[in-house]
C-alpha cells in the first residue's frame, strides 16, 4: 500500500481560506491585498 499524497486540493476550502472576500474581511487581510496591488501582482489573491 502507498501512501497518500499531502495535497488534496478542495476548490471551496481553498477560496475560503485564500479568497478575495476573506481577505477583505480582515485589517491585516487588506494589508495583504495592498501589498501586492503595490508590487503590481498580476493575480492578489485567489
Amino acid at each position: 500500500m502507498s501512501t497518500k499524497r499531502t495535497y488534496q486540493p478542495n476548490k471551496r476550502r481553498a477560496q475560503k481560506k485564500h479568497g478575495f472576500l476573506k481577505r477583505m474581511s480582515t485589517e491585516d487581510g487588506r494589508n495583504v491585498l495592498k501589498s501586492r496591488r503595490d508590487k503590481g501582482r498580476k493575480v492578489l489573491s485567489k
